[in-house]
């Protein structure tokens, strides 16, 4: 903040009696819209989840009532309007379209962070009480948010038990890996191991790093966009359920600019030989990596995911180094 120019904000020790529960009700009319968000966005794939936030909303709703008859009682039917980004330093929730798209198990997590920092907000509040009705209401509700793990776990043992979570848990790892995974690989794949010969076709041709960085920087780039838009562009995710096409384009662009970035870095090390060993080595380590994947998320049978990958790899090695030194 530039010096002599105020922020716009207010100091919560600052507040009046009435703007802190003001303040109290906004954030449990906010806290309910993003659980029933919460509830909307998983409801085609995860519906007994949905239940579960639908309900921690409405919990809300009985803490807004509840406040504001407290108000009305105190101060009247008038509440000031003030929000959590009106206050210096207060808690600030995270954009919903960031959380829900991040999957199930960081919904649950994001759920259970905004019930801890209401619980804070409502002690802090009631210590600045002077009613003794409006202490017991607000220290009653920090009781409440901090027991609300006990009513998360209530509702997800009433609408989560037996094989419903395990189905969801299911259907959420299989949509990580069909998003996120998936393609990851296949650009790891197609970075790694399309780079191997021109990067050192070039490196045996020359036995200039500095150009042979500039071909494996090149070709890495260049790859990883093309892969990534192709991705992107190959389906939409509606009928395959592949989730967001978006999505999908950036694991494999990042990871096809990886791949090839991986086994080109160590040209920048002047020293020819220095360079190509190192290089070497990071293919190695390249390939294992994804037979270790393909293991791990695709439950390939390891030995044919390692027979597949470092055959592959060595042949286009291979390919690379001859046409250099020819």
């Amino acid at each position: 903040m530039i010096p002599g120019i105020s922020s716009g904000r207010r100091r919560f020790s600052d507040l009046s009696e009435q703007e802190v529960l003001a303040l109290a009700i906004s954030n449990e009319e906010d806290d309910a819209r993003i659980y029933r968000q919460y509830a909307e966005r998983l409801r085609a794939d995860y519906p007994a989840s949905a239940k579960v936030f639908e309900e921690m909303a409405v919990e809300e709703d009985s803490h807004r009532r509840r406040l504001i008859e407290a108000h009305k009682r105190r101060f009247g039917d008038v509440i000031p309007l003030i929000r959590r980004e009106h206050v210096s330093g207060f808690y600030a929730r995270n954009p919903v379209w960031l959380i829900e798209n991040l999957g199930l198990e960081r919904i649950r997590a994001e759920a259970s962070e905004m019930e801890r920092q209401a619980e804070l907000f409502y002690r802090k509040a009631a210590d600045r009480s002077s009613d003794a009705e409006t202490r017991k209401l607000l220290g009653d509700l920090a009781a409440a948010e901090a027991g609300h793990h006990v009513l998360a776990g209530e509702l997800e043992a009433k609408y989560l038990g037996g094989d419903e979570r395990e189905e969801e848990d299911q259907a959420a790892h299989r949509q990580f890996v069909l998003t996120w995974v998936q393609p990851g690989l296949a650009g790891l794949m197609d970075g790694s191991v399309s780079t191997l010969a021109p990067i050192f076709a070039t490196a045996f041709a020359t036995q200039n790093t500095h150009t042979t960085f500039l071909v494996g920087l090149a070709a890495s780039i260049g790859a990883g966009i093309s892969m990534g838009f192709t991705e992107a562009a190959s389906d939409d995710g509606e009928l395959s359920g592949r989730g967001s096409p978006v999505k999908r384009g950036i694991s494999s662009g990042v990871m096809t600019a990886l791949g090839g970035l991986g086994h080109a870095m160590p040209y920048l090390i002047p020293h020819f030989w220095t360079a190509t060993i190192i290089a070497m080595i990071v293919v190695f380590a390249e390939l294992w990596s994804i037979a270790w994947i393909q293991n791990r998320y695709m439950q390939t049978p390891f030995m044919r995911a390692t027979f597949q990958v470092v055959l592959g790899g060595a042949l286009v090695f291979a390919a690379g180094a001859l046409i250099g030194a020819g």
